[in-house]
This record gives structure tokens, sequence and C-alpha cells, in this order.
């Protein structure tokens, strides 16, 4: 299914963002799995930016506020373009922040098909390296200072 063009964001928050075109007039909904395991960054002009509560690597999760979305590729072009401008804008600020050695992008949606973009700092001594990250990480949660700290500089460097 093809999304419209132009979509009109007609409000953001953490909580609820609805995006308007002719064939998504649906509130976006957050899958919830993406929901319990993330933390709300930021909402940039297409995507809402996540961070994996999951101290052991940096990882961002970009999520299109587009209701039903599930392929990168059958997005208009003008969203899939939108996409990999907020994808570089988030790889150029992991790198930044973090200097890893490598950037893992993708876009897997196995486990959950709504579309999202992980953006994935690793290192040669992180505890999966050099697997993918997904099912080798043991739960490492930010304590709640982290997590104040990371959000807040996370934003910092978006704002710029």
């Amino acid at each position: 299914m093809l999304i419209s063009h132009s979509p009109a964001i007609v409000a953001i928050s953490p909580e609820k963002t609805i995006m308007k075109n002719s064939l998504n007039t649906h509130p976006f909904k957050l899958d919830s799995r993406l929901e319990s395991d993330c933390e709300w960054v930021v909402d940039l002009a297409l995507c809402r930016l996540l961070l994996m509560n999951n101290a052991s690597v940096p990882w961002l999760i970009l999520v299109p506020k587009i209701q039903g979305a599930t392929e990168l590729t059958h997005l208009p072009i003008d969203q899939q373009h939108q996409v990999l401008k907020e994808i570089n804008k988030v790889a150029a600020i992991v790198t930044k922040r973090y200097n890893p050695h490598k950037l893992n992008i993708g876009a897997l949606g196995n486990l959950v098909s709504q579309l999202h973009i992980h953006v994935i700092g690793r290192f040669t001594h992180d505890p999966a390296w050099p697997n993918p990250v997904w099912g080798q990480l043991s739960p490492n949660t930010y304590d709640r200072e982290q997590l104040a700290s990371e959000l807040a500089n996370l934003r910092v460097l978006l704002s710029k």
C-alpha cells in the first residue's frame, strides 16, 4: 500500500501523533513492544526517535509516524528520502557522541512488523561483537540518572 506524498502532522507529542493524508487518517500508534523496550527521545519531521533501553550499546530506533507502514520501499519516494535524511542525522549523532567502530543500520521487522529502523553504534569490545545485537545482549537497562542524562544529551545534539 502506498501512503500519500505529502502527509501533514496534525499533532505531535510522545503519546500521539496524527499524520493526515488520503489513505492514512488514523492516529499513529507505536507498536507495544517498541513502547515497552524503548524511551521516547523526540519526534522528527517524519519519524519518532526512540532510545532502546539497553545501555550495552548506543541503540536508537526511528519509527516513521505512518500508521500501517511496514516496508520502507512501500512509502512514496519523498517519504523514503525524508526517512533517509533522518537516518543520516541520527547516524551522525551516534558517530559524534559515541565514536563507534561500526554503525549497524537496518530495518528487519521480523518480530515487530511496524516499520522501524535501527541505528546502532557497535564496538569491538561490546558484548555481542561481532554478532548482531538481537538476542545477544543481556538486559542492561539505564538507571534513572543515566537515562535522563542520555535523553537530554541526545535532545541537545538533535536540536543543533
